[in-house]
């Protein structure tokens, strides 16, 4: 790979282009599934792949490849020219020069290296096992998987830049379905780590199962304004949804609402939004971003004041800050955006039963659907048909299902009362506390 590079770099060079970049990805991943006791589907590969990307008169040019030979290097220089000269895009490119030092952070656990296939296959096993054994009312275990991955990323330039770091990823789900009668339902929970021996099947499965049978005979509700907690899973998946808003990328083409308002109250006082690379128990922990730019923390919201966009290099030059490191890339061949690393809202000090007794009568939302389709990330209104739970006199109730709700993001930042202390990080780096929205419009029978 490395006298790879280095004839890379010097083709590049020769052509006149006047500055590049190599970054190279390579990701082994195991996966496998299995249902009614048997292992229905097993994959171990390993993907290795480089994007290259360079300035040609002030426009940068990308391509890519899966191959390391002479030709290749040929046909990236041919498309990284081609690219930039059809590239329309005006505002100023450049490459990160790589002086800075970045944080040293431990995210690969070398444990992962001895796990045998055939021990990620009895845990996976055994999840199911568990799950279908929970109660009675546990009719089939319909989806069981098991995930582990290793994944190391490098960049280097022609400022002599080189930098890199390898990180693990483990995910165990179930999804059991219960029914009792006529009733049916189903219960999803995981369990993401980078540390194998974290994926424990009986924490997994237990959850999962009881998730099933909390939502069986679940009824619909008249339709009206009702006092909402926000469980911490679903306000993760609004945050994820809703995170573009923070870009600086959105901002400057005109599809933030919050351009121009940097300074100003946007959100409850209780509310605080940080941007945190450096948190390694999240899983989008990095050291540097995908400019090789150095991790920082940033706070996005401070007690209800925006403070600050998401920003790569591009977007803060031409906004006149300084970068705050959250260049991202969808994959080895796309190109650069701006997305956040692990974005969460800080925790509040009540638990959540305190939270549910402050409420005493209301709804609990746990589970939203059809996201893409039911936000626009633009106005920020959202209408999402919803499962969860009503709140009776401070405690758990009745199951609800087949309820759309409705409101505007930007409205439920301000209208957040109390955030619980339950902060989670259910599908990598958006974490959530569960939340008291105040009101909110449900529409049911």
């Amino acid at each position: 790979m490395q006298n790879f590079l280095d004839k890379l770099m010097q083709a590049a060079k020769a052509s006149g282009i006047e500055a590049a970049e190599a970054y190279i990805a390579k990701q082994d991943s195991f996966s496998a599934r299995s249902n009614k006791g048997e292992i229905t589907e097993y994959k171990s590969n390993t993907k290795h792949g480089l994007g290259f990307r360079g300035l040609k008169n002030g426009r940068m040019g990308y391509a890519s490849t899966e191959a390391f030979d002479d030709e290749a290097i040929d046909q990236l220089v041919k498309g990284v020219l081609e690219s930039a000269e059809l590239c329309e895009d005006t505002d100023t490119e450049f490459l990160y020069d790589g002086k800075d030092e970045v944080p040293t952070l431990d995210l690969y656990n070398a444990r992962l290296d001895d796990v045998t296939a055939t021990e990620k296959l009895e845990l996976l096993l055994n999840t199911e096992k568990i799950a279908s054994e929970y109660d009675e009312k546990i009719d089939n275990v319909g989806y069981n998987m098991m995930t582990t991955g290793k994944h190391t990323l490098r960049i280097v330039n022609t400022y002599g830049m080189d930098r890199s770091f390898t990180e693990s990823l483990c995910m165990l789900l179930t999804g059991p379905i219960a029914k009792d009668g006529d009733s049916v339902s189903v219960g999803y929970y995981g369990k993401l780590s980078r540390d194998f021996d974290q994926l424990n099947a009986q924490a997994v499965a237990s959850e999962a199962a009881q998730r099933a049978i909390d939502g069986l005979h679940a009824k619909s509700l008249p339709s009206g304004k009702y006092r909402v907690i926000m469980h911490h899973e679903t306000m993760a998946s609004l945050l994820e949804v809703f995170a573009k808003i923070f870009s600086a990328e959105t901002a400057q083409k005109g599809l933030s609402l919050l351009k121009g308002k940097l300074g100003e109250c946007i959100a409850a006082p209780c509310v605080t939004l940080v941007d945190d690379p450096l948190l390694v128990t999240a899983l989008e922990a990095r050291p540097f971003d995908a400019e090789g730019v150095p991790s920082k923390a940033h706070t996005v919201i401070e007690n209800g004041v925006f403070k600050t966009f998401l920003h790569n290099l591009k977007t803060a030059y031409k906004d006149g800050v300084e970068t705050t490191g959250n260049a991202a890339k969808a994959g080895y061949a796309s190109s650069v955006y701006v997305s956040p690393s692990n974005f969460y809202f800080k925790a509040g000090t009540k638990s959540f039963n305190a939270l549910l007794k402050d409420v005493s009568d209301g709804v609990v939302i746990t589970e939203v659907s059809g996201l893409h389709a039911g936000a626009n990330a633009v106005s920020g209104d959202f209408s999402l048909l919803s499962k969860g739970y009503t709140i009776k006199d401070g405690v758990r109730d009745q199951a609800v299902e087949q309820i759309t709700v409705a409101g505007n993001y930007y409205e439920l930042l301000s209208s957040i009362r109390e955030f619980a202390d339950d902060l989670t990080f259910p599908d990598g780096g958006i974490g959530c506390p569960s939340a008291d929205v105040g009101e909110l419009s449900i529409s049911g029978s």
